[in-house]
């Protein structure tokens, strides 16, 4: 039995790790900026990535340790001075493996904006000598909410990747790949993806199919789609990480299927029409 550490706890991956562990013997330490947030049968502790000098003392004792990466994107290298904080940390405290969520492709060249977070913490954790397992999550399905309700609405669905394919896996079905990681998994690098690769066109024709509202692909610039997301009140960071996520769409760098969740977990992942059918109500 090992004692298991999860950062981000009382984040959505983070929640849904944690309810992965619900008849586990290992021991579970769930940590979170704020635990009293937590709300958890587990134990806690305050794990505070803008603080580095405490993060030594809140890995102490822990054998095996998720970093769940942050979601400081707003200030450039932010996100990656914590993550390395963190592993610096964890070396000090003795942690003997390190269990890390990333970003398929994460090597120069993938044009999503914060890629370079990732690959560097990657690089990170191997000069670091701990043991380690990269999960490189592909875009969880949940993500389609942010713009499908409104396409469903006003019967457009605008993408400046109309062609280009996505991996989708669901949430839970991450979080469950990074449980059993954090449990037993061996060294090595797994992309986390669902059972298939789907254009937009196939994601709205299924809301289309499960909501009888029909919606249609309106193919536009990365500028249009820019400018289309700042005007609907999104901070310029943020239009610009969607804009280079669908840049990365068309460069093909999300649409590799895996059977990484089947291998880890030992169940298939659920289907973006599974997932989409409870969601969309």
């Amino acid at each position: 039995m090992s004692t298991l550490l999860v950062t981000g706890a009382s984040g959505q991956l983070g929640q849904l790790v944690l309810k992965a562990f619900d008849s586990t013997t290992h021991t579970i330490i769930a940590g979170s900026r704020d635990p009293s947030k937590l709300g958890t049968a587990f134990a806690t502790r305050t794990v505070d990535f803008d603080a580095p000098d405490t993060l030594t003392e809140a890995f102490q004792g822990v054998d095996r340790l998720l970093l769940i990466s942050t979601d400081a994107l707003a200030v450039p290298g932010q996100r990656l001075k914590q993550h390395t904080a963190a592993i610096e940390a964890a070396k000090a405290a003795g942690v003997k493996h390190i269990v890390y969520t990333s970003l398929p492709n994460a090597e120069p060249g993938n044009k999503i904006t914060f890629a370079p977070d990732h690959y560097g913490t990657e690089q990170a954790l191997k000069a670091s000598g701990i043991a380690h397992t990269i999960l490189r999550n592909d875009w969880y399905i949940e993500n389609l909410l942010m713009s499908l309700p409104h396409a469903l609405e006003t019967g457009s669905f605008y993408t400046s990747a109309p062609e280009g394919r996505v991996a989708y896996v669901a949430r839970e079905d991450a979080a469950r790949a990074a449980a059993a990681a954090l449990s037993d998994a061996p060294e090595g690098t797994f992309t986390i993806t669902g059972p298939e690769a789907l254009t937009y066109g196939e994601v709205v024709a299924l809301a289309s199919q499960l909501t009888g509202k029909p919606v249609a692909v309106v193919a536009v610039t990365d500028e249009q789609y820019n400018g289309g997301l700042q005007q609907a009140g999104l901070p310029g960071f943020v239009a610009d990480m969607l804009t280079s996520a669908e840049a990365a769409i068309r460069a093909g760098q999300l649409d590799g299927v895996t059977d990484s969740v089947q291998t880890l977990t030992g169940q298939a992942p659920k289907t973006v029409k599974a997932v989409l059918s409870s969601l969309l109500k």
